[in-house]
């Protein structure tokens, strides 16, 4: 083969080496924002399941807060 074919050969496989590298580093920042993502999931489903008692919660309150409530009412 004459000399610029290889240059170009050469050309080539840099310029697909280049962008295999580029794509690889691509594919690792999506790892890590899907293992974040994950983390975010999971924390917000631990707040859902500890705020999931505030209703049940809410109304034992107002029923020991109902004297207090009448109190102010006769005031």
């Amino acid at each position: 083969m004459p000399f610029v074919a290889w240059v170009t050969v050469v050309i080539s496989v840099l310029i697909i080496l280049a962008a295999a590298v580029g794509l690889y580093r691509v594919v690792l920042h999506l790892k890590v924002v899907r293992d974040t993502l994950g983390t975010v999931v999971v924390g917000v489903w631990v707040v859902a399941k500890q705020t999931s008692t505030v209703p049940a919660s809410v109304a034992a309150v107002n029923a020991d807060l109902k004297p207090v409530r009448d109190f102010c009412e006769s005031v």
